[in-house]
Parts: C-alpha cells; sequence; structure tokens
C-alpha cells in the first residue's frame, strides 16, 4: 500500500483527506492516529464537553460511513515510529508500509511543570486530548478547590468552566499579567475583570516554587514563599510541537517543522500542517496553533500535492468562550505599537502597527469582529480616530 499517508488525527488531518477526495484524487489515502478515536475537534473539549453540554458523538469531525465512503483508511491507536525519507516509507507499532506523498499532522504537546518540583504528581493535569478532559472530569464536582497555573486561554477557559460547574478557584501567572504573550493589556483587563466578577482569584506576578502532596496534589509553594491549597491543578503553560519524528528522519526543525510557502518540508514529497507546522506570517517564522489554520493548510496542501502550486496566505482567526462571553480575534498582533479602544456593542480593542491595523479583539462584539476581519483581509486601516469615536458607523469603513 502507499498513496498520500497522514501522521496525525487531528483537524488537519481529516480537512486534508476531505480536500484530496473532494479534488479528484482516487489513490489510497491513510491517516495514522495514537488515539483510539477518529479525528474530533479539540477546542470543545475544555469548554462544552467537559461541562456535558455536548456528547462525545458531536465531537467527531466525520462519522465512520464518511470514512468507509470516501474510501480512507484510519489506523487508530497505532503510532507512526520511523519516515525513510529516501526509501519513502514508515515504520510503525505493527509494521512497515510505503508512501507517494507523507503529511506529518503530528500537532503539539503541553508543557507540564519538571518532575523535580513535583510537576508529575497525581491530580496535576494538562489539557489537550480526550484523553485529559476524561482523566480530569471527576475532580469537577461542586465545592472542590481547582488550581490553574498559567494565564493564557487555556487555564482561563478551565478557570470559567470550573466556576460555572461551582468550584473555587485561584489561578497564577507567573508574568506580570495574564495574556501577556498573546493580548494586549486592554483585552487582558477585560478578561480579569470577567474572571474577578465570577468570583475567580487571580494571582499575577508569582511563579511557582514547587507543588506538595501525598498521594495526590495538595498545595503549592510560590516563589514569595506563599502557599496555595486546592485539591486538583491544571497546568496551561502553552505547548511544545511534535517535532520528533521529523528530526529523526532529518527534515528541517526549528520552532516546529519548517515548511516553504506550500506547505513542503525540506525533505521531498514531505509536508507538514497545523499547530506542528513553521511558516511565513507577515514575514515572521512562527506557529498558528488554531482551528482555523490547521484547516486552511491541510486543504491548502491536499491542492498542492495534487499539483495546484498555491502559496498559503494566513488568515489568522481565533475565539475563546469563558462564561457567557465570547471573545474574536481576526488577525496577527505581532509588533503592535498602539491599541484603539471602542466602548459601543461589546468591547473590542484594534491593534496598529504604525498607520496599519494588523488584528482586533472583540469581546462580546460580534460586528467589530467581522467587520475588523475585513478589513484586515482587504489592507485597509481606517483613522484611529473614528475608530475611537463611539458614533462612528463601522460599516461605513468598509466603503
Amino acid at each position: 500500500m502507499s498513496g498520500i499517508v497522514i501522521v496525525g488525527a487531528g483537524q488537519a488531518a481529516a480537512s486534508m483527506a476531505a480536500k484530496l477526495r473532494a479534488k479528484g484524487y482516487d489513490g489510497e489515502i491513510t491517516i495514522f492516529g495514537d488515539e483510539p478515536v477518529a479525528p474530533y475537534q479539540r477546542p470543545p473539549l475544555s469548554k462544552a464537553y467537559l461541562l456535558g453540554e455536548m456528547p462525545l458523538e458531536r465531537l467527531t469531525l466525520r462519522g465512520a460511513d464518511w470514512y468507509a465512503e470516501n474510501k480512507v483508511t484510519l489506523r487508530l491507536n497505532e503510532r507512526v515510529t520511523a519516515i525513510d525519507p529516501e526509501a519513502r516509507t514508515l515504520q510503525t507499532t505493527t509494521g512497515t508500509m510505503g508512501y507517494d506523498e507523507l503529511a506529518l499532522c503530528t500537532g503539539a504537546t503541553p508543557r507540564r511543570l519538571p518532575a523535580a518540583i513535583g510537576g508529575d504528581l497525581p491530580g496535576v493535569f494538562t489539557v489537550r486530548n480526550l484523553a485529559d478532559v476524561e482523566a480530569m472530569k471527576p475532580e469537577f464536582r461542586p465545592g472542590r478547590r481547582l488550581l490553574v497555573i498559567g494565564g493564557g486561554y487555556i487555564g482561563l477557559e478551565a478557570a470559567a468552566v470550573a466556576r460555572k460547574l461551582g468550584l473555587e478557584v485561584t489561578l497564577i501567572e507567573a508574568a506580570p499579567r495574564i495574556l501577556g504573550r498573546v493580548a494586549c493589556a486592554e483585552t487582558a483587563d477585560a478578561i480579569r475583570t470577567l474572571h474577578s466578577g465570577h468570583g475567580v482569584t487571580i494571582i499575577e506576578g508569582k511563579g511557582i516554587a514547587e507543588l506538595y502532596g501525598s498521594d495526590t496534589f495538595e498545595s503549592t509553594l510560590l516563589d514569595d514563599k506563599s502557599k496555595v491549597y486546592a485539591d486538583f491543578c491544571i497546568v496551561g503553560i502553552g505547548v511544545t510541537p511534535n517535532t520528533e519524528l521529523a528530526e529523526s528522519a532529518g527534515i528541517t526543525c526549528a520552532n516546529g517543522i519548517v515548511t516553504d510557502a506550500q506547505g513542503k518540508c525540506s525533505t521531498p514529497h514531505v509536508w507538514a500542517a497545523g499547530d506542528c507546522a513553521e511558516i511565513d506570517l507577515a514575514g515572521t517564522r512562527t506557529r498558528l496553533e488554531s482551528v482555523g489554520n490547521a484547516i486552511d493548510m491541510g486543504e491548502l496542501i491536499a491542492e498542492n500535492m495534487l499539483g495546484a502550486g498555491r502559496s498559503y496566505q494566513p488568515k489568522p482567526w481565533f475565539w475563546s468562550d469563558q462564561y457567557d462571553a465570547k471573545l474574536q480575534i481576526a488577525g496577527w498582533n505581532a509588533g503592535y505599537d498602539r491599541v484603539i479602544a471602542r466602548q459601543t456593542e461589546g468591547q473590542s480593542f484594534w491593534y496598529y502597527k504604525g498607520d496599519q491595523l494588523i488584528a482586533v479583539d472583540a469581546l462580546n462584539a460580534p460586528r467589530a469582529y467581522m467587520i475588523g476581519k475585513r478589513l484586515i483581509e482587504a489592507g485597509k486601516s481606517p483613522d484611529p480616530a473614528l475608530l475611537a469615536d463611539p458614533g462612528t458607523d463601522l460599516k461605513g469603513l468598509l466603503a
């Protein structure tokens, strides 16, 4: 068996396989996944699924009948252990197979705290896949105490779910403020106010010295010698791209598996997409950890495998659901030098780099998000004074 082989069974893999069939590819398609379940949505795991608002069957991206009808072979609970680019073969936990084209959609792994300070204690969880959420689900009981380490979106979303389920929550962020890497201070202030209003205790500017527990996690010592007690802990301190398979095959990696504009890796007939792939975004080499990027890049690579020769033009967009608030983000805010706040319908924060509008954060402001997204994609940058004026009709800025 050869054909097209996809390593990793997430959003990028599912999108790639569907696009290949939609474009008329009739060869073999094989998807390897090291989990026992078919490709599924990850964002709802720590929100709607954990809250009990979405059943497991609704997480699945496509039903088993789709894979059968489209002759896409799922090899689940099977790990690819090595690639031989010259022979165009790969080794798995069950044997060897060849490929004509190979796509690496290996995703990323959550960072953990070091075992030396108690990071491997029972009761210390990370959030990435279905098994992670199933393991922590029994802990979410009213009156329990949760410690969240990390003030990024994963940690904040976990805190919101816990409060909705009646838990006491303390969140610790080592940096001077929450969302320090990904959002402006104005957005962070709005999110902090949201969480404080729901009873979350947020501690900023203090790191973790040690985690304690006998049979399970019980407390943490902060670097100022203060202690926080809790019944369990969720660590949300970022992810590391899964590059080991590519590196061992001699494929160039840096902050992810390096790809060119078409999604190709340094080795012929090998491609990479999704959270594991390093791409060029506005002249900066980076990774985009988002559903949108996984879908768009997966579909682009499918077309390029069939000879389209298209270059990837990333259109970053993200979202985060916390309580009854929706934060929608369009664009890429790297290098911004000022932020325009708009307080009309909801709140929105518009990022400028010089005179160029590069991103917008919209909190309960869907109209601002949609118009901001269209402005950024069209390369239009309205006068910041117009944005700051609550009397300005946003739709008029598109003209």
